[in-house]
């Protein structure tokens, strides 16, 4: 039986080796080891020799098989360690590094987990079940309790309770700044005052007002002529009175509120337009007035401040840190006519008695018993006197702060604030944005806590004096100006976050708008259950309909305009005005009825999209700013200019260098963007280079050849005054318009100096001087 077995295995060993013509040397070899072996060992072995030839045979294939293995399997277990080791060797040293970090500054630093390896999906998850409900509703509650103006007991222990409510919190800083700001208020001893008075100058009719009802930084003294509708008070509607020839000099000019205009600028351009006195009044139109739809009664007037500017009037570009010690300087922005806030009822009984030309039929609002007529005479032949009382009174005010510090760039801050005081209970103008700041404060803590590790330093303000132009924020802006371009990443204003719940809009500065966008699609909308803001919003028209730009009574205007930092305003909206803004109808059980009772819900959808973007900036290796947005903003303006290259270029002016000036910025912008994309984004040293001057795009567009001073919006985008954009664009319409009127030296300096804005901000996005290449070099 074994000599069969053997003679069968010899037969099958033959059998494999000849049907494998590549290995027949390597057959031919092993059979004659076997033979060998037959041979040498036949007589020691007997009839199992074979069986024995064939299982050493085997064994040492199995034995050369096992060696090949192990040697495969430690080079492919070495190439992997060494992969892995060089993956994560880097963020292990840089866990470490903040570790020992952490220890030091103890707080909100010593994270319960390893921080340094969360994701961005992973914080993105963490921020939405911390986010609450029920605390945004809580505070919104407490703060609109009663009016609490700057300087006020109840304003003072708001204050006190959101320092302590941000203590509490235990993040790494947290501090107030005061200062004094010059504020206006009325005058107690003599209250402001409107009647109707006849030829001969006596009162026929005490026209009765709300003595609380005022208009801060309005100019205090008389004022007695004939009354003139101008509908909005917007530059196209006085141009229509003068072509109509209706002359405003010496009248008392009548406004709707709305149409885009603050009243600040209803109020100058009355003034500019030869105006004695302002009235501005909340139409039916524009203002819902039935109380039985949450409307506003028709004897409530809107009140708001007519500085045209932000900050303390009296210290215009400079702080109010210190402001005894520098002589007042009068704001170019204060008004000097006065000004008073009416309500519907006023502004009926003075606008059914005029007389004179039929008004246009979009200027009709729907106050009761008026036909629409510009004016300026009275049919009785009376007139309006209206008399404005306040005055002026240094207040201490305090901006409260808390921060919690960056682990890789804490220098580079990402700040997010809002007002805090209001004139009236303001459960929207200062209640809803607080309680998201201090949401989002006390969602970001416990993020910090249970292992977050922000790349760069949240920093989280209460501002004072809002409902006064901004005056806590623009001061602060101007006692760090020379430094925040260098370190402010972006800031976003919480103001008046909810008035609705369904339309959301958002004022920003167009390096925002890719953040914004990527935000909106992760952001559940607070109305329709399962749909995103993003695709809510492109059902209603498209989500490019979101994106508006700051407006001068934004808390972000000042950030970009005056201080060069991209900033951002969110507001969630109904179709329908929220009507009691501005007003001592702004409580929290109206907002509540406006909303369904969903205050809590939408204030946490507001904040989840805010922490969406900060979570973002505070992460991502590089910022995620969108730097060649202004390149498309002058581009629209190059092709205006185009359609007047003829007409310029017959005047000796050449459109060509805003051009060059346009392509040199949109190249260093690409040329960057392409740098930073083909860059190791693991290097601190690398992406601090970018990180740097990404950050100082927004400063770049401040015209350097106006006063900060004199003219405080220094941005040629989003600023106000001759140097701007949108003053240059003005002046080239006058060129088809009004002819006459176009200023060719004017024009001609407008534009070397927005070019040169323009051609300073493409310079320093190129770097190196070296790395810059225009047409002003000397050639032979």
């Amino acid at each position: 039986m074994t000599t069969h077995l053997t003679q069968a295995s010899l037969m099958s060993v033959h059998h494999s080796v000849s049907d494998d013509d590549e290995e027949e040397e390597v057959g031919g070899a092993q059979r004659a080891e076997l033979r060998l072996a037959i041979s040498e060992d036949e007589e020691e072995a007997g009839p199992f020799s074979d069986l024995t030839a064939l299982v050493m045979r085997y064994r040492h294939g199995y034995r050369r098989c096992c060696v090949l293995l192990c040697v495969g399997g430690v080079i492919v277990f070495t190439a992997a360690f060494l992969l892995a080791y060089g993956i994560f060797s880097g963020r292990y040293h840089c866990s470490q590094a903040e570790q020992g970090h952490e220890q030091q500054l103890g707080g909100a630093k010593a994270p319960s987990e390893g921080g340094a390896g969360l994701y961005l999906g992973e914080l993105r998850l963490m921020m939405r079940k911390l986010l609450q409900d029920e605390d945004i509703h809580n505070t919104v509650s407490r703060v609109s309790r009663a009016a609490h103006p700057p300087g006020s007991s109840e304003g003072t222990a708001l204050a006190s309770e959101i320092l302590q409510r941000f203590r509490d919190l235990q993040m790494d800083h947290t501090w107030t700044e005061s200062l004094y700001a010059t504020l206006q208020f009325p005058d107690r001893s003599q209250r402001s005052s409107l009647s109707l008075v006849d030829s001969a100058g006596w009162v026929s009719e005490q026209i009765p007002l709300n003595p609380s009802d005022y208009c801060p930084y309005s100019a205090t003294g008389n004022a007695t002529g004939g009354v003139v509708y101008a509908n909005y008070g917007r530059p196209e509607d006085f141009k229509w009175l003068k072509r109509e020839d209706v002359s405003v000099t010496g009248c008392v000019v009548v406004m709707r509120v709305g149409g885009g205009v603050s009243f600040a600028e209803k109020v100058w351009l009355a003034e500019k337009n030869g105006a004695s006195g302002a009235l501005i009044y909340p139409d039916p139109a524009d203002v819902p007035q039935d109380p039985r739809r949450l409307g506003l009664n028709t004897h409530t007037a809107v009140s708001e401040h007519v500085h045209l500017g932000s900050g303390d009037p009296f210290t215009p570009g400079f702080p109010s840190f210190n402001h005894t010690q520098f002589p007042p300087i009068q704001s170019s922005g204060l008004p000097l006519i006065p000004a008073l806030p009416i309500t519907a009822t006023v502004a009926s009984k003075l606008l059914s008695q005029l007389t004179g030309p039929s008004c246009p039929r979009p200027w009709q609002g729907r106050l009761p018993y008026v036909r629409c007529v510009v004016g300026p005479e009275f049919s009785n032949g009376r007139r309006v006197q209206m008399s404005v009382q306040n005055v002026m009174k240094p207040i201490l005010l305090n901006n409260i702060f808390s921060s919690l510090e960056g682990r890789v760039e804490p220098d580079q801050y990402i700040i997010l604030g809002a007002q805090r005081d209001s004139l009236g209970p303001g459960a929207v103008k200062s209640g809803v944005g607080t309680a998201i700041l201090l949401e989002l404060a006390r969602t970001f803590s416990a993020m910090v806590k249970k292992g977050f590790s922000p790349r760069r330093s949240l920093l989280f303000v209460s501002w004072d004096a809002g409902d006064f132009g901004n005056v806590g924020a623009t001061e602060w802006l101007e006692g760090y100006l020379s430094m925040l371009h260098l370190k402010a990443v972006a800031y976003f204003s919480l103001d008046q976050a909810v008035m609705g719940d369904e339309i959301l809009s958002a004022y920003t500065s167009p390096l925002l708008v890719d953040l914004l966008d990527a935000a909106i699609r992760q952001v559940e909308h607070p109305k329709h259950a399962g749909q995103s803001i993003y695709s809510q919003a492109e059902r209603d028209g498209g989500s490019w309909r979101i994106m508006k730009p700051l407006y001068l009574n934004s808390g972000a205007f000042s950030f970009t305009a005056f201080a060069g930092v991209p900033a951002m305003e969110l507001r969630f909206t109904e179709e329908r005005a929220y009507p009691f803004i501005n007003t001592p109808l702004d409580s929290v059980s109206r907002l509540q009825e406006v909303l369904g009772g969903r205050l809590g819900v939408t204030g946490r959808s507001l904040g989840e999209l805010v922490g969406e973007m900060v979570l973002r900036l505070a992460h991502d290796h590089i910022l995620p700013l969108r730097i060649t947005s202004y390149a498309q903003t002058v581009l629209q303006f190059s092709a205006q200019l185009n359609k007047h290259s003829a007409e310029l270029q017959s005047r000796g002016l050449s459109p060509q260098w805003v051009f060059s000036a346009r392509g040199d910025y949109s190249r260093a912008a690409e040329t960057l963007q392409r740098a930073i994309d083909y860059s190791d984004l693991h290097e601190p040293t690398i992406t601090r280079f970018y990180n740097t001057r990404i950050m100082k795009v927004e400063y770049y567009f401040l015209s350097q050849y106006v006063s900060a001073v004199e003219t405080p919006f220094r941005h040629v985008i989003h600023g106000r005054g001759n140097h701007t954009l949108s003053a240059l664009t003005e002046h080239l319409g006058l060129l088809t318009s009004d002819p006459g009127r176009f200023d060719e030296s004017s024009f001609r300096r407008q534009l070397a100096l927005f070019t040169w804005t323009l051609q300073g901000a493409a310079n320093a996005l190129n770097g190196d001087v070296w790395s810059i290449h225009n047409m002003h070099r000397f050639t032979h």
